[in-house]
């Protein structure tokens, strides 16, 4: 489509761009930390069990896995601006529904609508982010996303203990999700892709274009096809064995902090923001780190992997948080888990865009997101059943290597890559009509 010219440039509005992208996962994340945070105080007032507990979360988890898939897809049909627009709309009507919940089945019922909104969300910001950001930016510009998820999750206790403590439960939830429909206003306003957005200019259309896929034609491989690709393959295993940490503090933190740690509830709005806010270094300083081994004459994709096995080292420390006597231990070395975390996805999720063409970003990213969130529905489901019979130690110790093995068959599958070979290896196969799905 010719692009349209006229009209005042807005200097650096990608930044602008990604700063909604991030404004979206920062709403995604208070949204679905708002149960996390009220957990004690609901599954007291509802009278749910920890395994109770833990398949709510599973039904989140179901619909978010699925969704990722079929938002993907869809979204690299019907573009980002309408794509996260719906996912937005249903999420936030999701959220604001919970303030209704009378027991078990209806809380159920209302995460997995949240959890089916919610799943629009990654395809899209990744593939918003590839759309917007010239590759030498594209791991800080997830940086910047990632970095709505972990300050949502740092914002989110603080500010959800004090709506409860201020209004009831049931408010809290009308209030985080009414936040969505204002941010769902300015994203219709001012969104559009890169070649028709009038306020760009053409410098920046031209570096934002620069170092892009030479594949410009657009292909649409079947899902089935796309699972025999190495490279897709890799992406998908290792966020199916990694992002189950990140889920696993993201659900259980102020559970186990208040049965395993004994805080009250308003401790836990002082004290559970602090892994995330290491999180948040972590999601920045991992896509600045790999950008700056680019900028000191790193192959790409060598950058990529330096930076996720760093993060995959680091890791295990969390095998340590069991035994720890203070809370403030536990604390400071679940940030440090989370921080590696953070480092290790920003460029696992950025590596979507170094290997394919924009055209099927969001295809990939949707299966990778449900591989994450099956793997994150097994381990959650499991959690609700070992802290019923033998506390939260095996599942700490368990986590701690999930991130090393993920790295591990990311690596091993993946090996022998270069830039743009994922989608050469698919265009071919796509493009005989044999498997391709339209």
């Amino acid at each position: 489509m010719r692009r349209i010219n006229s009209g005042l440039k807005i200097p650096g509005l990608r930044w602008w761009i990604v700063a909604l992208i991030f404004a979206a996962t920062l709403l995604s994340y208070i949204d679905r930390l708002t149960l996390s945070v009220l957990a004690p105080t609901i599954c007291s007032d509802l009278h749910l069990s920890n395994l109770q507990y833990a398949g709510i979360s599973v039904w989140f988890l179901f619909a978010y896995s699925i969704a990722q898939t079929l938002f993907g897809k869809l979204q690299d049909r019907i573009g980002t601006r309408i794509g996260l627009g719906i996912a937005m709309t249903i999420w936030s009507i999701a959220e604001m529904a919970q303030a209704a919940t009378r027991g078990l089945f209806s809380l159920s019922a209302y995460r997995s609508i949240l959890g089916l909104g919610e799943g629009g969300h990654w395809p899209a910001a990744i593939k918003g982010v590839a759309e917007w950001f010239p590759v030498k930016e594209r791991a800080f510009g997830m940086g910047i996303v990632n970095t709505g998820a972990t300050l949502g999750s740092a914002l989110a206790p603080p500010l959800i203990v004090w709506l409860e403590l201020s209004f009831g439960w049931r408010a809290t939830f009308l209030a985080t999700g009414a936040l969505g429909f204002v941010w769902l206003a300015l994203w219709v306003t001012f969104y559009r892709a890169p070649q028709k957005h009038p306020r760009l200019g053409a410098g920046e259309l031209a570096l934002i274009e620069s170092g892009a896929s030479k594949y410009a034609q657009s292909i649409r491989p079947s899902w089935r096809l796309l699972l025999k690709n190495r490279q897709v393959l890799g992406i998908v295993l290792a966020r199916f064995l990694g992002d189950p940490v990140w889920w696993l503090y993201l659900v259980w933190l102020p559970l186990y902090l208040f049965h395993a740690r004994g805080l009250t509830l308003r401790e836990i709005g002082a004290s559970a923001w602090v892994p995330f806010l290491c999180a948040d270094g972590g999601a920045l300083l991992g896509g600045w780190f790999s950008g700056w081994l680019v900028q000191r004459g790193w192959n790409l994709l060598r950058a990529r992997t330096a930076a996720i096995v760093a993060a995959a080292v680091i890791a295990p420390v969390g095998i340590f948080i069991a035994g720890v006597r203070s809370e403030a231990e536990a604390i400071a070395l679940i940030g440090i888990v989370l921080f590696a975390f953070q480092f290790w996805v920003n460029n696992v999720q950025t590596l979507t865009s170094d290997l394919f063409s924009n055209d099927l970003v969001a295809s990939i990213s949707g299966l990778a997101g449900t591989a994450a969130g099956v793997g994150a529905m097994i381990f959650i489901f499991s959690t609700g059943w070992i802290v019923d019979h033998f506390g939260y130690s095996p599942v700490l110790m368990a986590s701690s290597v999930l991130i090393p093995a993920a790295t591990i068959a990311l690596v091993w599958l993946a090996r022998g890559t270069s830039l743009g070979s994922g989608a050469e290896e698919l265009r071919p196969q796509a493009q005989s009509g044999v498997t391709g799905v339209r």
